[in-house]
């Protein structure tokens, strides 16, 4: 029975329902605990989002198909770069007594008024709110807990593939 849930198509929705899933998580946390997300929290986010579209898509598809491999491979790369953010991240917390306590500029103020390039390039620097520790559950920290949800992903997408 467990094995039919996890191929085929049914794979492929339990992959999207569970990205969304962790976003809905993210976003209960954030509200529960009255927390702002930082940069890297809300790009986090976004590539549980693309992963969660990505799922959707290999779950249309014909399995067969080259198509469907080129998503598998994308569910994998895009998974791994979700994982290299949650380091980044991780390792700003790590990191937090030796950095500058700065706040910087918002997500949205950001991508408003810089280049494209230099946005990203502010994303991925982090911020002092990034090296902050605000909420733990079995004493990891959220980006702790996405990168293991990231390799997770990876994992169970290359799975599908052998199904």
């Amino acid at each position: 029975m467990l094995n039919k849930w996890l191929s085929g198509k049914n794979g492929y929705l339990l992959g999207f329902v569970a990205s969304y899933a962790l976003v809905a998580l993210a976003l209960w946390i954030q509200t529960h605990y009255s927390l702002n997300p930082c940069p890297l929290c809300i790009s986090q986010r976004i590539v549980f989002m693309a992963l969660g579209l990505l799922f959707l898509c290999a779950a249309c598809i014909n399995p067969n198909t080259l198509l469907h491999k080129t998503l598998t491979l994308l569910l994998v790369l895009t998974a791994l770069g979700g994982a290299a953010v949650a380091i980044r991240h991780w390792w700003l917390q790590a990191h937090r007594d030796s950095m500058i306590a700065d706040c910087g500029v918002g997500f949205d103020y950001m991508f408003e008024n810089f280049p494209l390039q230099k946005a990203l390039t502010l994303v991925f620097r982090g911020t002092g709110d990034c090296a902050e520790i605000d909420w733990t559950f079995l004493g990891l920290s959220i980006p702790q807990m996405s990168f293991l949800a990231f390799i997770g992903f990876v994992a169970y997408a290359l799975y599908l593939t052998k199904k």
